[in-house]
């Protein structure tokens, strides 16, 4: 997520708003975004009930950790793109930059 940071200006170019969840609590979102310098977009706690919102789009692990996930969501609230990757992988924010260049 920290990487995301530095692509800011590239998504605000294409009109689009990052916004991070995790399944830690909003504490611990506090405390881990404190200790890399904070983050500039939202970043959402999907703590309870439990990783709900990761359960609905369908990448909570069974052992309750959520896969690392991009949705690309449209205006109209239409999922237009999805990469999903293991937890020790990170989506290449290229990839999501030519995902939201389509939706222009």
């Amino acid at each position: 997520m920290p990487s995301y940071e530095g692509q800011l200006p590239e998504f605000t170019k294409r009109n689009a708003q990052v916004v991070g969840i995790s399944c830690d609590s909003h504490f611990s979102n506090e405390a881990w975004a404190k200790s890399i310098g904070g983050l500039s977009y939202p970043l959402l706690s999907d703590f309870w009930p439990h990783g709900k919102v990761c359960v609905d789009y369908g990448v909570l692990r069974p052992g309750g950790v959520c896969e690392r996930a991009i949705f690309v969501v449209d205006g109209a609230g239409v999922i237009r793109y999805i990469d999903i990757h293991d937890i020790n992988e990170q989506p290449p924010a290229k990839e999501i930059l030519k995902a939201l260049d389509r939706l222009q």
